[in-house]
């Protein structure tokens, strides 16, 4: 990098918020001036919006992804002796969600392409005790939607999608999050739509599944009652404040979306022809929307240094599968056993990708990663 260049970030969350500072201001003032903190008119009326933006039925509002993800498996009954499948190349989030509620964790391999859950290892593991599936877009790719599909209904089993990356990526012109039985969102500050803290979501279809979520994120109060519990409950609620930022940041994300792709496209046009496996364009009923632009490459550590050498930043997601993480030992994971998520967890690279990302600092990251394979 030379004295006059600036560094390229990996991702930059002030260069979002920034332009929207006095929105924001706006709107958490009008939180503090309503005296409504907890479950109040922000809450409904992000429930409402983001369930617009992904053509849901409903939307849930709650603390974390981490708790959509558990709330929505508690939900259509998981619990202590099922055995819920989920992709191992995946944030461990996925794996403790099922965890937590007593079941187990059953790792499956992921796409060559696409790095979701591979349906071909998936049908491999049900069993008798095989309770569901979770699919991962991750990336904000979405997952081969129709085979994991088909494979669940013949087996009886519930799917709750993991969109904490995927945020208005579509599946054959369905949002992600609206094909299975509930989709979880993640809104962590990082996100594609992010808060000014932890937040989340759940989209759901069916009234039964919407007011066993309703129930369970509000310890288990009876909807409309204040202390009439039908049900083991959990404190999840998703904050006011979180929700009153997240309704102004929602309005920009069908422009923040189409920001991704256009930089995706760039970076498919420019790294064209170097030793690197890119992330899939879409294609094929596919639309994603590039959480992160991540590349494969067996030189990844070297290149990792090279660019932040020349001021570019990059992320590893993520360096160990989870069936080799030490907190899933006692499953007996092993080397060699997930071949796709091993080799991805040593190849995958991600370069910067954010909505103000210009095109000259996106050209620049392109012109170092050739002129490294140079």
């Amino acid at each position: 990098m030379t004295a006059t260049e600036t560094a390229v970030p990996l991702l930059s969350i002030k260069a979002q918020n920034e332009g929207l500072a006095d929105e924001i201001k706006a709107a958490v003032l009008r939180v503090l001036d309503s005296g409504a903190f907890i479950l109040g008119p922000e809450n409904r009326a992000f429930d409402a919006e983001f369930a617009a933006a992904l053509g849901a039925k409903h939307c849930l509002g709650v603390d974390s992804g981490t708790s959509a993800l558990e709330l929505a498996l508690e939900a259509v009954g998981v619990g202590p002796g099922d055995e819920v499948i989920v992709p191992s190349f995946t944030f461990i989030a996925t794996a403790t969600a099922v965890s937590v509620l007593g079941a187990t964790p059953v790792f499956a391999d992921v796409d060559e392409d696409t790095l979701t859950l591979d349906p071909r290892s998936v049908e491999k593991l049900i069993t008798k005790k095989t309770k569901a599936l979770v699919p991962v877009h991750l990336f904000g790719q979405p997952a081969d939607m129709d085979a994991l599909l088909a494979l669940a209904k013949a087996k009886g089993l519930a799917v709750i999608e993991d969109c904490a990356q995927s945020h208005l990526a579509k599946y054959k012109g369905r949002a992600t999050g609206t094909l299975g039985d509930a989709g979880a969102f993640s809104f962590y500050p990082t996100k594609n739509l992010g808060a000014a803290g932890d937040a989340g979501a759940i989209a759901v279809g069916g009234e039964a599944l919407r007011d066993r979520i309703l129930e369970l994120r509000n310890c288990g109060r009876g909807i409309g009652s204040a202390y009439h519990h039908v049900r083991v409950g959990h404190n999840c609620r998703l904050d006011e404040i979180q929700a009153a930022v997240l309704r102004v940041k929602l309005r920009r994300l069908p422009e923040w979306t189409a920001a991704r792709r256009r930089l995706a496209a760039l970076y498919r046009e420019r790294l064209a022809g170097l030793p690197l496996r890119l992330p899939p364009a879409g294609g094929g009923g596919t639309e994603p929307v590039f959480h992160l632009f991540t590349v494969r490459t067996e030189r990844r550590d070297a290149l990792a240094q090279h660019l932040k050498k020349h001021g570019i930043g990059c992320g590893v997601y993520y360096p160990l599968p989870v069936h080799l993480q030490p907190a899933y030992a006692a499953l007996g994971g092993r080397e060699g056993r997930l071949p796709v998520s091993e080799r991805a967890s040593r190849e995958a690279l991600s370069l910067p990708m954010f909505s103000e990302l210009s095109e000259a600092d996106a050209g620049r990251v392109c012109d170092a990663v050739r002129a490294f394979f140079k």
